[in-house]
């Protein structure tokens, strides 16, 4: 494999990896509030709240550094190639969430799951 292919597929992976943190920050936070939207006043409230957590901006701060990573991937890459490559996030995020929040993924996701691998596999495949 090339350095160049390589050094792009660690950058994806980093982007990934720092915008799956910054959501399990988020997912914790919004947890933490015991609400009930049921109007659009309620929904403003519940977000004048979750301002006021600095976990919060934590999780919007590592949303920010995923995107300048992703912004420098693009001047690298081609969007088709670094987008298809990108789905890591849905294989971080499901078990992120199953280890971290007790999700559970239930078989059908697992395969799921498998059908990103395989994709992302063909994908990079694909671009040698």
């Amino acid at each position: 494999m090339a350095r160049g292919f390589i050094f792009i597929l660690s950058l994806i992976f980093l982007t990934d990896l720092i915008d799956t943190i910054g959501q399990l920050i988020l997912k914790r936070s919004i947890n933490s509030l015991d609400f009930h939207i049921d109007s659009f006043t309620k929904a403003f409230k519940l977000v004048v709240q979750l301002l006021k957590i600095p976990r919060v901006w934590f999780g919007f701060i590592l949303s920010g550094v995923s995107l300048v990573v992703w912004l420098f991937v693009l001047t690298r890459a081609e969007l088709g190639f670094a987008f298809s490559l990108d789905s890591m996030r849905y294989i971080l995020i499901a078990l992120a969430s199953a280890f971290f929040l007790k999700e559970k993924i239930v078989p059908i996701r697992w395969l799921g799951i498998f059908c990103v691998i395989l994709g992302i596999v063909l994908v990079a495949a694909g671009q040698h």
